[in-house]
């Protein structure tokens, strides 16, 4: 007589890859340009934020940086008051890790340091229920690494925002080896509904956008460093004799040398072609503390009422 096996019944992992998960509540570590950024676009779409950072000063730094940004967009009739106010309710500051327990998505927005990085993660994983998704805006490191380093590598993926975020239309989605589909289908649904495009990239250095951007500014600096053309002089050749609307040193400058720095260095170190070395006079401005805008001289000087070239 033959005997009717019965089917075995699914594991919890294979359970988990097919049911779907909505993400509600966020949460976002780092105030700084690109996390305010992300808790701005966030709280605008109608979803709850909590803000993170190591201090309450940096919060309230963060908070008053995305009231002006929003003020911004109702002087420019791109939202109403209404809208402004709704936003800003949505935005609670959360001074520890502890307060984003009940997040669905958590997004690192730290420095662009992997040390840094996995410092936070290993402080977070212990605070989140066990089937929040963590995010990181990662502008170049590799997703498969960092997510080796938290206790949820299925439940962990790149979402790299473009600066500035709330005027960026894109965000790049990318996936570790081990993140599974309904984390990236969760992914994806919350980006839309941030009205952004979704641009899919590998898990390789630098993703695509950096990949192709941070070499050119990599030249620019280059070309600046060999003498073919003064500041002034190679911001205006790209812009007007290719059409860009920013400068690749003035952009630059907008990023943060020390961003900068740290993608071409993940490019070189990853890759292993001489191409992506980092310009020594790049090195240089960052360890003058030059780097750009946030600290008001890079390859300007900021300190007046104009820009002016510093080389």
């Amino acid at each position: 007589m033959t005997q009717v096996r019965e089917r075995p019944k699914a594991r919890s992992s294979d359970q988990a890859e097919t049911m779907a998960f909505t993400i509600g509540k966020i949460g976002v570590i780092g105030a700084g340009q690109m996390g305010n950024g992300i808790a701005h676009v966030v709280a605008l779409a109608g979803m709850d934020v909590l803000l993170n950072d190591i201090s309450t000063d940096r919060i309230n730094a963060g908070l008053a940086t995305i009231n002006g940004n929003l003020t911004r967009q109702v002087s420019r009739k791109l939202i109403s008051e209404e809208d402004r106010q709704a936003a800003l309710a949505r935005i609670s500051a959360a001074e520890t890790l502890e307060k984003l327990g009940d997040c669905d998505l958590v997004i690192e927005s730290a420095a662009e340091k992997e040390d840094i990085k996995r410092r936070i993660f290993s402080d977070l994983c212990p605070n989140l229920k066990p089937d929040a998704i963590i995010g990181t805006n990662t502008s170049s490191i590799s997703i498969t690494r960092l997510a080796a380093s938290t206790d949820r590598p299925e439940k962990f993926i790149g979402i790299h925002f473009m600066n500035p975020v709330p005027v960026m239309e894109l965000v790049e989605l990318i996936r570790g080896i081990a993140t599974n589909d309904t984390t990236f289908e969760a992914c994806r649904e919350f980006v839309k509904k941030l009205h952004k495009t979704i641009a899919v990239a590998e898990d390789f250095p630098a993703f695509i956008v950096n990949r192709i951007l941070l070499p050119m500014i990599n030249e620019a600096i280059y070309t600046l460093y060999e003498g073919v053309g003064n500041v002034e002089a190679i911001d205006t050749a790209m812009k007007l004799g290719a059409h860009h609307p920013m400068g690749p040193l003035e952009l630059a400058d907008f990023i943060g040398l020390d961003t900068c720095l740290s993608v071409m260095q993940v490019l070189h170190e990853g890759l292993a072609d001489s191409k992506y070395r980092p310009c020594p006079l790049l090195v240089k401005y960052v360890e003058a503390g030059w780097l750009g805008r946030k600290a008001n001289r890079g390859f300007y000087d900021y300190r007046g009422d104009k820009p002016v070239p510093t080389r």
